[in-house]
Parts: structure tokens; C-alpha cells; sequence
């Protein structure tokens, strides 16, 4: 194990004043590079000395980054806007007000101040045996210490494991699942956008890395369609801590009603996978029904077919039920510890 240290390690850090300057920097520098947003997880990291980057590029002077703007008859939100200002800002509350419930519940207000969208959404997972320095699969070793027969895994993976049974701890990665958001990542050749959904990778395809970022890439924007502004939403999270803690699980829903019936909807949970999920299954089984207790509950149970649950985590099963549950019935938004 770790020996857990409050010093970091020495390394070059550079501040660039434009996108191509950050991108520049990384191609010169490599896989030895360090991209630094709001900084909450990576001095986490570099403190406890477990990453070790020869360079660090910090990117909270790029102007191009930061701020909520018009985008067609959408919204583009800057990577390194911070949680504070997305929660705060008037389009935002109007039209996708699921965004701002789920970036208000990530965290406490000081750190809501500092924490960025982009770092939100591409932190890396908090699983301890891997955050202090074992040597597990995702950190290039050969065994998933919290999959043991001794292990402590209450708030680890209860679908989807591939060795690696680590979590996503994202709360906004929902929302924007459910919004259909699209990512922008650019690097110093190209810029390619993804959708939401697509932005993770799970142990399956690359235990190494938690979303689609390529060595020299920067997730620079996030665009949210007009196609679900104003719809009913519905974001939960049940956290461990009422002041400030990663979700245990969170779901995040959009729904368009036709009537009293369920024209479509999107549905997406956190807390149970190494990425976020969609539901398709749900969804398809709600389009075209009453917004009732009955479809309510027949989401629920349809969202825990497959789940696996570990020693310590099996109260995670009925969570899930009960949160898509109630996204599907529709009751107020909320986030819960």
C-alpha cells in the first residue's frame, strides 16, 4: 500500500493563455503531461505522490474555456466553467434545469466556486485501493483488490464490472446524458465531437482511462440541443453526506409529455458502473405510457435486470429500482443523502 504524503512531487507547470497553447504544450510533452482544471481531483492525486507528471498544464486562464453562450438554438457551456456559474446561470435554470440541480448537488458551494464542468465530468474514479496506489487492474496490475473475498466495496460496481469494479462519480455525467449533451474535444490537428453517452470508456474497452480523451486532446465545450429545453426533469442523488459527498447512486431524467402519456424520454443513473448508463430498455418501455405508479414501477424493476451486486454494495440493487422509479413517476427534483 501507499505511503500517503502531503508534498508533491516536483514538476514543470505552465499556464497558456489559448487552447492552441495548451495543445501545443501537450504534444510536446506527451503522456508526461498533466491537464489541470479546477484542480479538485489532481491535487488529490498529486499530493498522496501516486501520479507523478513531468509537466503540469494548467488551463484556468484560457478565456476560451469558461462561460455559458448561445449556440444555434442551443447552449454551448465551456469546459472549464466552473459548477458555481452553471448553476447560477438564468438559461440554464430555464431551459435545462436538471443541469443545474445535478452540478448544485455535486458539491459544497466553496468547492461548486472552483470545480469546473469539464473536470466534472472527466475525473477519474475514487475507488481507495486504486486512489492509494495498489497495484489493481486499472493501475496496471493484475488483481481488483475491492472484488475480494475480504475487500470493502459498499459504494463500488453493481452492473457492467469487467475486473475493475470502480465506479463513476460524476453527477453531472447524468444530466447530460439525459439532455443528449455533445462533447467537444479538440486537439492540434483536429476537433471531433462525441456524444454524452460515448464520452466514457469502461474496463471493457480501456481499463486505464475513464473517458475517450486521447493523449494531447482537451475536452474544450459541452453543447446542449434545444431538442429536450423545457422538458419535465427529474434528478435524485443519495449520497452518504448532506454537506458534500459522491453519489451512492443518482439518476437524471428529461421527459416529453404527450397528454398524460410519455411522448419519450431519456433516463440515465450514476453510482452503479464504471460510466454512466443510459437506459434505453427503460425508455423504451415507458414511451407511450400513462406517467402512473404502474409504469413507474415496472421501470424500476426492468433497471435492475443484470445487476450484480458485491458483499458489502447489495443495498444498492433496491436504490436503483426506487430512483428510476420516481424519475419515471415524475415527482420533484431532489438529491438525497
Amino acid at each position: 500500500m501507499a505511503v500517503i504524503r502531503d508534498v508533491m512531487p516536483a514538476f514543470e507547470l505552465f499556464q497558456p493563455s489559448s487552447i492552441d497553447a495548451a495543445l501545443a504544450l501537450l504534444d510536446r510533452h506527451g503522456a508526461s503531461a498533466w491537464v489541470l482544471a479546477g484542480g479538485l481531483d489532481s491535487f488529490d492525486w498529486l499530493k498522496d505522490r501516486i501520479k507523478r507528471p513531468s509537466a503540469v498544464v494548467d488551463l484556468s486562464g484560457i478565456a476560451e474555456l469558461k462561460g455559458v453562450r448561445q449556440a444555434g438554438d442551443g447552449l454551448e457551456i465551456g469546459a472549464m466553467t466552473t459548477l458555481t456559474e452553471v448553476v447560477r446561470n438564468p438559461i440554464v435554470q430555464q431551459r435545462y434545469s436538471i443541469l443545474m440541480t445535478a452540478a448544485e448537488a455535486a458539491a459544497s458551494p466553496q468547492i461548486r466556486n472552483q470545480g469546473t464542468i469539464g473536470g466534472n465530468v472527466s475525473q477519474d474514479t475514487r475507488c481507495w485501493y486504486y486512489r492509494a496506489g495498489w497495484s489493481c487492474y486499472r493501475a496496471g496490475g493484475n488483481i481488483c483488490y475491492a472484488d475480494t473475498p475480504t475487500a470493502i466495496n459498499r459504494e463500488h460496481a453493481i452492473l457492467n464490472a469487467d475486473r475493475c469494479v470502480a465506479v463513476n462519480p460524476s453527477d453531472t455525467s447524468p444530466a447530460l446524458i439525459a439532455l443528449e449533451a455533445e462533447m467537444v474535444i479538440r486537439s492540434s490537428s483536429s476537433e471531433r465531437v462525441v456524444p454524452a453517452e460515448e464520452y466514457f470508456v469502461g474496463p471493457g474497452v480501456d481499463i486505464t482511462r475513464m473517458t475517450v480523451l486521447r493523449t494531447g486532446e482537451l475536452l474544450t465545450a459541452v453543447r446542449l440541443p434545444a431538442a429536450w429545453a423545457g422538458a419535465h426533469f427529474y434528478f435524485e442523488k443519495v449520497a452518504d453526506r448532506n454537506v458534500w459527498d459522491f453519489p451512492l447512486v443518482n439518476v437524471a431524467a428529461a421527459t416529453v409529455m404527450s397528454g398524460d402519456t410519455i411522448a419519450r424520454m431519456r433516463i440515465a443513473v450514476n453510482g452503479v458502473a464504471a460510466t454512466p448508463l443510459r437506459l434505453p430498455a427503460v425508455e423504451n418501455a415507458v414511451r407511450g405510457k400513462k406517467r402512473d405508479e404502474a409504469t413507474a414501477t415496472a421501470a424500476g424493476e426492468l433497471a435492475i435486470v443484470g445487476t450484480v451486486p458485491l458483499q458489502h454494495n447489495g443495498y444498492k440493487v433496491p436504490m436503483l429500482r426506487n430512483l428510476v422509479r420516481r424519475a419515471v413517476r415524475g415527482t420533484e427534483n431532489s438529491w438525497t443523502s
